[in-house]
């Protein structure tokens, strides 16, 4: 054992000893929600945005440790403002801001004598040259980041979820983010000085990342992480001593290590078990508006009528999902489950009937059956209704999540034909756990949902008129009475709702409730301890025309519709309606509060619009004009991107919203894309 125990004998291997792990414990810490809410190229950023500061106070024989303070203060001053910028979205500012500072230190340091020392120090840091006084300094850093992170470990928990809902609860997510920052910060240039930025990155990513295979409660993921990042700091040190090489970079490399060894062990652990593997992510997922959410969303059809009733239990029982669970909850036989969304495009030509799966993640394109006769596309979530002249063609497209309120399951799996219901769909709900089809004359065909999920088509009774799902049971339009029904599992009639909604249109349900297009404004529909009300929300004035279908972002509290050449967004969190004077527009959508709304004009032109002040915020020439009103393209968002289709050039373009209307990437196909609907989110 002379060989293990022989370099931890000299003083310097122990201080080094001691600095990796005291290192290990903060950026624990800091790391954990670096890797939860997706910050990894924030925290790469921050890293090497210290280097100004060093260069600084280098060349003026200052404090190093307090330029990096000073310099990565600033850098998370400018990410903070850059965020609110909505015509960049924040991977784009965090890219502007770590260039420019990389750029700007590099200059310095190159009007220093000992530029290429000075820069290999910065990268790389001298681990086995650590202090004593650098071990007290870093003690005191673990412990100021143990007070922050305790303090503010509930506002952290609910801003890696959901921002507006931190905000409903009272925890103030714009001085939570200021205080994550503040404590990424402190790990960063508490730490750099001694271990250098490699290793500083490294240890806050790889041993975070490598916990999250092994649970999903953030406490144990910190102290894994705190305990992998220790086993790397022993290891590198060992490898280092007796193979020659740099200690710190070898403790860097050894952290990655672990991490691929984890995720192979929990794979094949998985393949045991038969179910697929967490991951970095796999718990709380916070890159959704991606995002999480809260106990509001389980409002719009967790609970549907008995035929619709997709058995799931309920997640999270105080232990370890690993360690409880056989399965993961909503796991479906043959599926995979993923860390992140895995959306899909389903697109379909009219003439020949042509079907074609496009993977956003993968980019692959999948071929599926033909439906003749198709000439119209509808969704719920994962299954595509593809309408023909006659029936309805059932397509499982192999991507959806199964929502818990407090955190989702992401699932992907091959894509199937299901069967197919009499009569030609119009349109289906946005629901992820209803599948019933709105039949051309009018009527809602139900199939049960637990015998879809396992590739059978299990017709249930046809309804008259319009229906969605919506607590206990169904909200059903009579049409003729122009009333509202509540409907219970048996489908017997509970209760009509006032006021009346003459001449229903649009419908969809929202985490905020079900609301439906009536001919004098929008009737929404809300439950609260099993007691279910209405209240209409009047047009604004002057508004004049036939009701009109709602678009949105699954699950999003904010819809718009097209009305009188205006398009007309209704806030429900707010309760209010919000004309915006855009002009004749064949499609808009929103994706929700704090996004621009999105229309696109018979021109081929999309435009985003500022839901407060109407006012435009750009403009993008998309398409070869002018646009058939009768035929429409899709206009499609999610949380993060946009999507149109363009039947005649062949292609789907993808659209950051949030950056200018910036065409991310465009998709060419070898069918024309005349209907599209997009899956898995």
């Amino acid at each position: 054992m002379d060989w293990l125990i022989a370099p931890f004998e000299v003083t310097f291997v122990q201080r080094a000893l001691w600095g990796g792990l005291l290192v290990s414990c903060l950026c624990a810490l800091a790391g954990t929600w670096v890797v939860v809410r997706g910050m990894a190229f924030l925290g790469e950023a921050m890293a090497h945005g210290m280097l100004p500061g060093v260069a600084v106070a280098a060349l003026l024989g200052g404090n190093l440790l307090l330029g990096a303070v000073v310099s990565a203060s600033a850098m998370a001053a400018g990410v903070s403002v850059l965020s609110r910028n909505r015509r960049l979205s924040t991977d784009t500012g965090i890219g502007l801001l770590f260039v420019g500072m990389l750029a700007t230190g590099v200059i310095l340091i190159s009007r220093s004598q000992s530029f290429a020392v000075d820069l290999t120090g910065f990268l790389f840091g001298d681990v086995l040259a650590t202090r004593s006084r650098d071990l007290l300094f870093l003690l005191a850093a673990l412990g100021i980041a143990l007070v922050i992170t305790v303090l503010g470990h509930r506002a952290f928990l609910a801003l890696a979820f959901d921002p507006r809902t931190a905000q409903t609860l009272g925890l103030r997510p714009g001085r939570a983010q200021v205080a994550l920052l503040a404590l990424l910060t402190l790990a960063i240039a508490a730490s750099f000085h001694v271990v250098g930025t490699l290793l500083v990155f490294g240890l806050l990513v790889a041993p975070p990342a490598a916990a999250t295979y092994c649970t999903h409660r953030i406490p144990r993921i910190m102290l894994l992480a705190a305990g992998f990042g220790a086993l790397a700091t022993v290891a590198g040190l060992l490898i280092s001593w007796h193979a020659g090489t740099a200690a710190g970079a070898t403790i860097a490399a050894t952290a990655v290590t672990i991490f691929f060894g984890v995720a192979a062990g929990a794979r094949l652990r998985a393949a045991l078990r038969g179910r697929s593997p967490g991951g970095p992510g796999a718990g709380p997922d916070p890159t959704r508006p991606r995002t999480g959410k809260y106990r509001a969303r389980r409002t719009a059809g967790v609970v549907t009528a008995a035929l619709l009733l997709a058995p799931v239990a309920a997640c999270g029982s105080g232990t370890d999902q690993a360690a409880t669970e056989p399965v993961p909850h909503g796991y479906v036989e043959g599926a995979e489950e993923s860390a992140s969304a895995q959306s899909r495009l389903v697109i379909a030509e009219r003439s020949s009937g042509t079907v074609r799966l496009l993977d956003l993640v993968t980019e692959e394109i999948i071929t599926a059956d033909p439906v003749p006769g198709v000439v119209h596309i509808s969704d719920d979530g994962r299954y595509a209704y593809l309408a023909g002249a006659e029936s309805t063609t059932i397509l499982d497209s192999g991507s959806w999540v199964v929502d818990h309120g407090d955190h989702v399951h992401y699932y992907r799996a091959q894509p199937r034909r299901i069967g197919t219901l009499p009569g030609s769909a119009r349109s289906a709900f946005s629901d992820a756990v209803l599948s019933a089809p709105v039949l051309d004359n009018g009527s809602t065909a139900l199939a049960d949902r637990a015998a879809l999920d396992e590739g059978t088509l299990t017709p249930g009774p046809v309804l008259d008129g319009a229906a969605l799902p919506f607590g206990g049971g169904l909200l059903v339009s009579d049409t003729g009475a122009g009333r509202i029904q509540v409907r219970d599992r048996d489908n017997a009639l509970v209760q009509v709702l006032e006021p009346p909604c003459p001449r229903p249109g649009g419908h969809t349900v929202t985490r905020r409730g079900a609301v439906f297009s009536c001919a004098d404004g929008a009737l929404v529909v809300t439950e609260r301890e099993h007691r279910v009300t209405a209240a209409k929300l009047s047009y604004p004035a002057g508004t004049t025309g036939s009701t009109a279908r709602f678009f949105h972002r699954r699950g999003s509290d904010v819809l718009v519709t097209v009305r009188d050449s205006r398009v007309l967004v209704l806030d429900l969190g707010r309760r209010q309606w919000r004309p915006i004077g855009t002009g004749p527009v064949v499609a808009a959508t929103t994706a929700g509060a704090g996004t621009d709304v999105l229309t696109l004009d018979p021109a081929g032109v999309l435009h985003s619009y500022d839901p407060e002040t109407g006012a435009e915020t750009a403009q993008r020439a998309l398409l070869p004009g002018p646009l058939d009103p009768a035929t429409p393209p899709a206009l499609l968002v999610d949380a993060e991107r946009a999507y149109v289709n363009d039947p005649a050039g062949r292609r789907i373009h993808e659209i950051d919203y949030a950056d200018g209307l910036r065409i991310a990437r465009t998709f060419d196909l070898e069918i024309t894309p005349d209907l599209m609907v997009e899956t898995g989110r």
